[in-house]
């Protein structure tokens, strides 16, 4: 099943080069399985066709305020009812100008301005750069953030017109995501979140170092998940080859020291500390400033000890919620129990490695003072978003949402 089954969607388009990526979006929504109802406006049909949007919608275009095959020629008041979410895309500075100023003078602007308190309303704003600077756009954009209008982007790049900046609409696949976002329990609002993931790097010398085949996947995942359910999230993250979460912090380091300098200096204030990163025990007590030849008999490598950043941040006298991860090759529950224990950590969170470390899938355990519980397995994504709705039922004063 696709994340957004069942949901109705409708989408408006407004004029602009970047209506092109709306049809990517209709093609998009349309593989989460969501029903799609477009909304065309005279300007965004000189771009892209109604014909278009039918053909991948699967459903008839809506162009006309006064079109009969709503009821009682009320299709204003019909498509914004029967839709879970409104998503205009592209959003041109006309649009944004109409409705912050609340005018409806067309079908998209007037279904907008008619839609149920608490209809999600999502708007992607494209233009060239110059007006999207505007003194009036910056106002107007102001302005429909505080009616609790979701804006999303406008992203920096090079634009149809050939110049560079802020401007581009937001690509489709971000605002699925944040689509999807908006349909999630919101557990973890207005708690502050930090989090852990992927490897450390001890170098060596400048080519080589310790590390261990973490992929951060489950981290950020997990970040994901505590985005979507309404956290403030920082993500403390080693290096991977992975895209910053929608709405997340991301600060990124290398060794863990350096990873135990950022988490310690963000935990003002911080709710939920959430360890997932896979950090070296060891580091090469004195790294090479040249590169080590391997001409020679033999190689020693001493090694220094790695701070336990975990326990650290649990034994302070106002630390936050400490949940921590434990893999383990083999007497998992015996090993990450007595983790649990030696930490002091209301809850952990244990696994093998042979059954999905560095994998899209996992198999995780909870620890905690009622004992085993397991998740039941599912992608990474799943499995996030189930550990998330368990650690927010934990959190004093339980989930928000």
């Amino acid at each position: 099943m696709g994340e957004l089954t069942g949901k109705r969607i409708v989408l408006g388009v407004t004029g602009g080069v970047a209506a092109y990526k709306a049809a990517e979006l209709v093609r998009a929504l349309v593989r989460e399985q969501a029903a799609v109802e477009v909304v065309l406006t005279a300007t965004g049909a000189r771009f892209v066709s109604a014909a278009t949007f039918q053909a991948l919608s699967g459903n008839p275009v809506w162009l006309d305020l006064w079109d009969d095959r709503a009821s009682g020629g009320m299709a204003h008041i019909e498509l914004g009812r029967r839709a879970d979410a409104i998503v205009v895309a592209p959003a041109s500075a006309d649009f944004l100008a109409k409705l912050a100023c609340g005018l409806a003078d067309d079908l998209l602007s007037t279904l907008c301005l008619a839609r149920p308190a608490g209809r999600v309303l999502m708007v992607a704003p494209a233009m060239n750069r110059e007006m999207w600077d505007n003194p009036a756009t910056r106002r107007n954009a102001a302005r429909l953030r505080e009616d609790g209008v979701a804006l999303l982007g406008p992203a920096d790049g090079e634009q149809a017109c050939g110049e560079t900046g802020p401007g581009r609409m937001a690509e489709p696949g971000e605002l699925i995501e944040a689509l999807i976002a908006t349909f999630q329990p919101r557990r973890l609002a207005g708690r502050r979140l930090l989090i852990t993931a992927g490897p450390t790097f001890e170098p060596i010398d400048p080519v080589r170092g310790l590390t261990n085949l973490s992929s951060g996947r489950m981290g950020y995942a997990l970040a994901r998940a505590a985005a979507e359910a309404g956290a403030a999230v920082t993500l403390v993250s080693g290096p991977v080859s992975l895209a910053t979460p929608g709405g997340v912090e991301r600060v990124d380091v290398l060794t863990a020291l350096q990873m135990r300098e950022a988490v310690l200096s963000r935990l003002a204030d911080i709710d939920l500390f959430i360890a997932v990163a896979a950090v070296c025990d060891f580091r090469a007590a004195e790294p090479s400033v040249a590169k080590v030849k391997k001409e020679g008999a033999s190689l020693s490598l001493p090694l220094a000890r790695n701070p336990d950043i975990l326990a650290e941040v649990a034994a302070r006298p106002d630390a936050p919620f400490c949940v921590g991860f434990a893999a383990e090759t083999e007497r998992l529950e015996e090993q990450a129990e007595a983790k649990r224990r030696a930490k002091g950590l209301p809850l952990l969170v244990g696994n093998l490695v042979q059954e999905g470390m560095g994998g899209e899938n996992s198999r995780l355990v909870l620890f905690d003072d009622g004992g085993m519980h397991p998740i039941a397995p599912g992608s990474k994504r799943e499995i996030a978003r189930r550990l998330i709705g368990e650690i927010a039922a934990r959190l004093p004063g339980g989930a928000h949402g």
